[in-house]
């Protein structure tokens, strides 16, 4: 679903209820593409942010709270020396573009109260954020685009600031009964309902297109000759004049395995059966549980991206290593066959000559005895290609033993690997990405992660339950923190969990020699279940025990332990179920 203008005049409706007028108490820029600002209204302290990201462009209410970088880019400066302490006095939609208009009470450089205005364009690739003066004029944008990049439209300080061109489609908020049929009598027949709706009118996306033809013709893909002009304007005006009147419902498509397709304004009817639909509490909730976990994905992929590329290059390095040692491996299992061609040609030495290039002699290690051919250096005598058969058969098996112990080496490093790429998929922040660097930095990776410098370590913050009865649980989200919370806060009659055979939190049931209800093993078990790497599976084995039995030895990597007298607890993870757990 794109964020069209319908979804657009929502969000800028419920920002009007719940955050105008407002004051702006702090503005932060957590992204490239993000501002956040804090404001204080009628409603309590509100985070309004303002997405200009080309995947996923917004505006609206949100209640995460998104890391900051140290050093606030230009932008956020700028925005922060005209804005700080300004009042938003209204939010507006431009014509029925996807731009949004919010108006600031604030006073300019000599003490005057003057407006100054943000301009939220989320337009996809061409989404910006643009800060406007009190006659209108462009005192900067988050993306300045000059001549050489667009001919049609350039965003330069000091111009005036003009909308995008509409293109010659027209507003659905303000088309009369006859144009529309108008339209519709000069449209091709032959042409897709949903195909005459987006080329005739602006601001619609293509799931309201579809929807509008599903309820006029009761299919998606209907031609326009399929569907009656009355009904069709029917639905069409329908679906409008609700926007026109305020009238919106936070709608989230989801499929019956849980994956999430559609958002929307409106209800939504075209899927049938094949998916359900659920309607949320705010246009804000219904981005967070929409983008949240995409977005939260692509952020850390772009501040890990070296940390990324140190694994996955360290994983596919490991692989061939592993894979060329098991061949060779392979390969010293017929090292008795050398050891039978030396005994062999030592109790042959009478009839093998020097410059012989082969001798046929008997096996008699075979049952029954047969003849075998064994190749000879011409060079050496017969006792010489004896004493080479030998070193062969020596050094195979030499080869053999250090190989199984090079193999082990070699897959537990692997293993390691699989439970770092674990934790930098739980990475909720930049502190937890320092973590991680920190932790290759001293597991011998260093030299791999150019221009790392060790800052100052604090200690470790691991997540924090709290069960239906009360008990603490604690969860690491990275190998470091695992061992913190497993070797430094578990007490020895507290419960460990973890996810068995496979990379994943260590988490600890604080108990204190309690004996907890069976609801809070399953409860501590889920939450290890949902932060491994099994996280999608189900009926997922958990293993758990007294944290005494958990040791870590001596020299090993960071987050490995081992341990016994365990049980199996075989859970669902279930999302809601953590973070209803999380403590806030």
């Amino acid at each position: 679903m794109a964020f069209d203008a319908g979804m657009l005049a929502a969000t800028l409706n419920e920002i009007t209820q719940r955050a105008v007028p407002g004051r702006v108490e702090k503005i932060n820029q957590p992204t490239r593409d993000e501002i956040v600002f804090l404001i204080h209204s009628e409603n309590g302290n509100l985070r309004l942010s303002i997405s200009a990201s080309t995947n996923t462009p917004r505006i609206n209410i949100t209640s995460e709270i998104k890391e900051n970088p140290a050093v606030a880019p230009m932008f956020c400066m700028l925005l922060r020396k005209h804005l700080t302490g300004a009042r938003l006095t209204s939010v507006r939609q431009l014509s029925f573009e996807r731009a949004a208009e919010l108006t600031f009470d604030t006073r300019d450089e000599l003490g005057y109260r003057c407006e100054k205005y943000i301009i939220a364009e989320t337009m996809g690739k061409y989404s910006n954020i643009i800060l406007l003066g009190p006659k209108r004029q462009i005192i900067s944008a988050l993306r300045i685009i000059d001549f050489s990049s667009s001919l049609k439209r350039q965003i330069l300080p000091g111009m005036e600031y003009e909308l995008p061109p509409a293109g010659g489609r027209l507003d659905p908020l303000k088309v009369t009964s006859e144009e529309f049929y108008s339209l519709y009598t000069n449209a091709s027949p032959e042409a897709l309902c949903e195909k005459f709706l987006l080329s005739s009118f602006m601001g619609i996306s293509p799931l309201i297109a579809r929807e509008i033809a599903y309820r006029t013709t009761k299919s998606v893909s209907a031609l326009l000759c399929e569907c009656d002009s009355t009904k069709l304007y029917f639905n069409f005006n329908n679906v409008f004049s609700n926007v026109a009147n305020g009238i919106f419902k936070p709608i989230l498509v989801v499929s019956p395995d849980g994956k999430m397709l559609e958002f929307c304004y409106t209800d939504i009817t075209q899927y049938s059966t094949s998916a359900v639909t659920h309607e949320l509490g705010s246009f804000g909730e219904l981005f967070e549980t929409f983008y949240g976990s995409r977005e939260r994905s692509e952020r850390i992929r772009q501040r890990a991206s070296d940390v990324l590329r140190l694994l996955t290059n360290a994983e596919s390095r490991l692989t061939k290593k592993l894979a060329a040692q098991k061949n060779e491996l392979i390969e010293c299992e017929g090292k008795d066959k050398f050891r039978v061609c030396a005994d062999l040609i030592m109790s042959s030495l009478h009839i093998i000559k020097k410059g012989d290039r082969e001798a046929v002699l008997t096996n008699y290690y075979e049952d029954p005895p047969c003849e075998i051919k064994i190749n000879l250096d011409e060079r050496l005598t017969a006792a010489q290609n004896a004493q080479r058969y030998y070193k062969k058969y020596t050094k195979a098996k030499t080869a053999e033993n250090v190989l199984k112990e090079q193999i082990v080496l070699g897959e537990r490093e692997l293993d390691y690997i699989y439970t770092v790429f674990d934790s930098l998929s739980k990475c909720e922040s930049e502190t937890d990405i320092a973590e991680i660097r920190r932790e290759l930095y001293h597991s011998g990776y260093a030299s791999k992660m150019k221009n790392y410098s060790e800052q100052k370590h604090h200690a470790p913050k691991p997540l924090e339950f709290i069960s239906s009865s009360g008990y603490r649980i604690l969860c690491g989200k990275n190998n470091s923190q695992n061992d913190y919370v497993t070797t430094k806060l578990a007490n020895k009659l507290d419960y460990w969990f973890h996810v068995k055979n496979s990379p994943g939190s260590h988490v600890v049931l604080v108990c204190n020699g309690d004996e907890p209800d069976a609801v809070d093993f399953t409860e501590a078990a889920t939450i290890a279940a949902y932060y491994s790497k099994l996280s999608d599976g189900e009926s997922v084995p958990v293993d758990y025990t007294l944290a005494k039995n958990v040791k870590k030895p001596s020299g090993s990597k960071p987050g490995f332990v081992i341990y016994t007298t365990n049980y199996t607890a075989y859970v669902t993870p279930d999302r809601e179920l953590v973070e209803k757990l999380k403590k806030k």
